[in-house]
């Protein structure tokens, strides 16, 4: 009985390690998958820098020089935003230090225009993912 127990664990015992370990590493990175809900690539699942936070109803700013202030629509007026950083940073992030804008600077009047969105966002922060990175924008004529 002391003899099967023994060929059980015992026999063909680096294969089984190496069995076990790879389990291990499967088991992480779905785990991980299941967190993140989106990884990228494989590579990332196990090495990703920081933690992540999503920021929503973040509000596009129009930037216009000041003698030109008019009406404008802008579609969509708020965006949703992955961020990633170091999670002290994070913990410490408000949406008001996050600035979304479009700059329409030279343009005098439009109808359907793409812009896109440039993003400002503290130091040791950066943008993964923003939704929608463009808008429709419809500056009417003076």
């Amino acid at each position: 009985m002391i003899d099967f127990v023994r060929s059980l664990i015992f026999r063909d015992f680096w294969l089984k390690l190496l069995s076990f370990v790879f389990a291990v590493f499967i088991w992480l990175f779905v785990w991980k998958v299941f967190l993140n809900h989106d990884v990228g690539t494989p590579l990332n699942a196990f090495g990703s820098a920081g933690s992540e936070r999503t920021y929503y109803n973040i509000p596009v700013i129009v930037v216009f020089p000041a003698s030109e202030v008019r009406a404008v629509i802008v579609d969509p007026s708020e965006i949703r935003l992955d961020v990633r950083g170091a999670p002290t940073v994070l913990e410490k992030l408000k949406p008001s230090d996050i600035r979304a804008q479009v700059d329409l600077t030279g343009i005098e009047s439009a109808r359907g225009l793409q812009k896109s969105i440039v993003v400002t966002v503290p130091t040791g922060v950066t943008v993964v993912r923003m939704i929608p990175d463009k808008v429709e924008v419809v500056i009417p004529p003076k």
